[in-house]
């Protein structure tokens, strides 16, 4: 059975850079965002702009340190609500690609469901989501989220599952290999890199999902309602100190998800 250990599907795609990660990687974009900020600044000093429109950036950092504690609460809320509706939904995704992936017939079945669903707008499902279970729980959040991530996930593992090859399924057989092990030793192997690169776009999915489902009710928590809040007081610096704090809610998920997928490729290179 060594063979049969070894003789794994080929993943295509070009491997990602992980011996290219330096500091000019993470410079460049730094040194770009600060030079972006400082024009911001000077663009709203020599206009005069008015708050409303777009404030300072100096103001909105002051709003960001005099209520730091406050964007943490709603991090916290909405990240949770982000966290849930992403396990969540990349269950739903991974499950319902296998289901697909092993009978035809359903994958034909799945397409208008998945197309249909793709497209379905959260300031329309939310309002009823809410009406659904309650305008006092997080439930509606946590499934808005869930359905934003499902999609992307379904989708790419889907597409992982069909990278098998013929050949090597055939070479299974020859060696009189099981299911068990043709799934351990080539449907798995080839199909994981799609299955994190699912759940890499769909960690920002979540987060924006769950901070626009916060827009149209529910409980009063989250960076989201916290941003309605300060705009409909004109508080439009504080507004803006919570879209800074959801931003770094987006681009945590985005790191901790890229950051296990470089973790997975490091260990488990593709053959």
């Amino acid at each position: 059975m060594t063979v049969v250990a070894e003789t794994t599907a080929k993943d295509t795609r070009r491997a990602l850079p992980i011996g290219d990660l330096h500091l000019g990687t993470v410079l460049a974009p730094l040194l770009f965002g600060v030079a972006a900020i400082g024009l911001w600044q000077a663009a709203v000093q020599a206009s005069g702009v008015e708050p409303f429109i777009i404030p300072a950036p100096s103001d909105i950092w002051s709003e960001v340190t005099a209520n730091w504690s406050s964007i943490l609460d709603g991090a916290r809320v909405t990240g949770g609500n982000a966290l849930y509706g992403l396990l969540i939904g990349a269950v739903i995704g991974v499950v319902g690609a296998l289901v697909s992936y092993a009978a035809r017939v359903l994958d034909e079945m799945a397409v208008p469901v998945v197309a249909a669903a793709a497209v379905v707008p959260i300031v329309a499902l939310a309002p009823a989501l809410y009406r659904m279970f309650g305008a006092q729980y997080d439930t509606a959040r946590i499934l808005v989220a869930a359905l934003s991530v499902s999609i992307p996930v379904y989708l790419n593992t889907l597409r992982g599952l069909r990278q098998v090859t013929a050949v090597h399924r055939d070479l299974m057989t020859a060696y009189a290999a099981g299911p068990l092990q043709v799934a351990r030793a080539v449907t798995l192997p080839t199909a994981t890199p799609y299955v994190f690169t699912g759940l890499r776009i769909a960690s920002s999915l979540a987060v924006i999902s769950a901070l626009v489902a916060e827009y149209f009710g529910g409980p009063v928590s989250g960076l989201g309602k916290s941003i309605t809040t300060s705009a409909s007081s004109s508080n439009y610096p504080l507004a803006w100190a919570y879209v800074v704090g959801s931003i770094l809610v987006g681009l945590t998920f985005y790191v901790v998800t890229l950051v296990a997928e470089l973790w997975f490729a490091r260990r488990h290179p593709s053959t």
